[in-house]
Formats: C-alpha cells, structure tokens, sequence
C-alpha cells in the first residue's frame, strides 16, 4: 500500500494512494463499510495500532477500485492534483536518525575512510517538508547540496531487535533529500547544524508498506537537478544495510512508532564535484527512490 498525509479544504487526513487517486481513510471506510472512527487523524497514531490497524487499511484498499466513482461522487476520493501531499510523517516526534558515509563511492569521494561502525547523525523534525514544497535558501549559508536517500519507518515499538528479525519492525518506506549547508557542516564540526535548517528535509511522497517492497537493498536511486543525472546508484550498495542498522540503532535504546531513520546518500553530491555544484533559486530538484517515488522541490530564496 501507498499511505499519504493530504491536504484538502485545509484539513489534514490520511489516505491510500491507488493509480492517481488518493482515497479518503476514514470517509471512504465510513461509506463502504457503514463504520466511523475507525482510523486515526495522523500516520504515527496509525502505525501505533499495529497490524490490526493495517488490516483494516488493507480491507479498505481491496475494495477502492470497484468503489471509485461513488467515492469520487462522495467527495471522499480525488485525483492527486486535487490535493496537496504533505511529508507521509509531517512533524515526526523525534529527531531523524540519519546515516553518513555509508556508501563506498561516497566516503571515497569525500575522502572518507569506510567506517567500521555506522555514522549516526540527526536532524529535527522541523526539517520535514512535502514532496513538492519549496525547499528555502538560507541566510547562513551559500554551500547547499542535495542528497538522495531511502528512508524506512518504524511500525514497531521495542528494543534489542536482533538482526534476523530487524525488518519485522520495518513499516515501511519513503523517499528524502537530505539536504545540508556544507559550509556550517565544516564550521561546526558535527552534522546536526548544517543539515537541521528549516526546509531541509523534503519526504514523501508516500510511506509505502513493506509488503510491496520485496527486496529494499535492490532499489535505484537518483537525483537530478535541472533535468540533469547528479547521483545515481543503487540501495544494493549500502555499507549498512537496513536489518544491521535497526539492530545497532536498538541495542539499549528504544524505538518507537514512527521513528524515521534515512540510510545515507550515494556518490554524486555537489560538494565532492569540481567545480562544487550548489543549489541556488529556481533550481529544481527531483529525488527518486525505485518503486516507492519521487520528490520534486523547487529551490526558493528566503523572503
């Protein structure tokens, strides 16, 4: 499944994303089922009701297409351009465990010895955007990069997860660009200034369920700025893969519903290049991870 947060007639609601349509949760439930209440107002309460949650989704979604145009008379199901998408997890309640360095090409290009153990970083949850909101161009800075990056979400809370059992905790996955301001980056001499900058964590579009994703360390991933190829890789080549990375990340600390973690970005950014390429107004950059999509940000300057 593709799960969204939407907006609409200025209300925030959760929806299924199917074939261009997004349907209403709770409105399209209600009609088909004769049920109300049944889902929450927000993704991270949902995920927090666990697969007895998710199965209702799935109910839910196995009737949307033979259902669609009473819906769509109902004002409970809308084309995408009917409705802006917001980041799957719009103010996520904790910080975003970041990954750095965890492709080879990447250290390589920064001049970064391959790390034994992964490279943890965060950034604040007011980093998040949509997929399609302007990211904003900093007063501090004049050194802002791009990073294209496969998130995955939490769906279970619960610490000391062992390794071979990591992606039972995984609900599933969503696209960001971990953008950052090299020179702050450099300055400060620890990551969470340079990439927690309002704007600075573009998501979405979708937190699409594992179930769909058979295999996520055999995903591409690219970024093109302008229409122009900058990064282009695939998840195959994580130093970290995803069931380590949760078994570190929990090992006496614990994770909760709707904790985000983003795997790290692949060779390509601006910085690495010569000369470095940096992001400045009218710039459009499109992040795109395989089979889960795609974000396209315009780069605006501060007012």
């Amino acid at each position: 499944m593709k799960l969204v947060t939407y907006e609409v007639r200025n209300k925030i609601r959760l929806g299924i994303f199917q074939k261009g349509m997004v349907y209403d949760l709770k409105d399209s439930y209600e009609l088909i089922f004769g049920k109300r209440d049944i889902f929450p107002n927000d993704m991270v309460s949902l995920l927090e009701g666990g697969d007895e949650a998710l199965d209702e989704v799935r109910k839910l979604e196995e009737k949307l297409e033979e259902w669609e145009a009473r819906l769509r008379e109902q004002r409970t199901a809308y084309r995408e351009n009917e409705v802006r998408l917001h980041a799957p997890i719009p103010r996520p309640r904790k910080n975003i465990v970041c990954l750095g360095v965890n492709y080879a090409e990447h250290a390589e290009e920064t001049k970064h010895d391959v790390p034994k153990f992964p490279v943890f970083f965060t950034k604040p949850p007011t980093v998040v955007i949509g997929p399609y909101d302007p990211i904003v161009l900093p007063k501090s800075s004049k050194m802002i990069d791009y990073e294209a990056e496969l998130a995955f979400v939490f769906g279970r809370k619960s610490k000391n997860i062992p390794e071979e059992k990591a992606l039972d905790y995984v609900a599933g996955y969503t696209v960001m660009n971990d953008v950052t301001a090299r020179d702050l980056q450099r300055n400060h001499q620890q990551w969470f200034k340079g990439k927690g900058l309002d704007t600075f964590g573009p998501m979405g579009p979708y937190l699409v369920t594992k179930d769909e994703i058979p295999d996520p360390h055999r995903l591409r991933l690219t970024t093109t700025l302008n229409g122009r190829i900058m990064q282009d890789s695939n998840t195959r080549n994580l130093i970290f893969k995803i069931p380590a990375l949760v078994s570190i990340l929990s090992a006496d600390m614990t994770i909760e519903q709707g904790d985000i973690v983003s795997t790290g970005t692949p060779s390509g950014v601006g910085n690495a290049r010569q000369p470095p390429i940096y992001l400045k107004a009218g710039d459009l950059v499109e992040v795109e991870v395989e089979g889960i999509g795609v974000l396209r940000n315009r780069v605006v300057s501060k007012e």
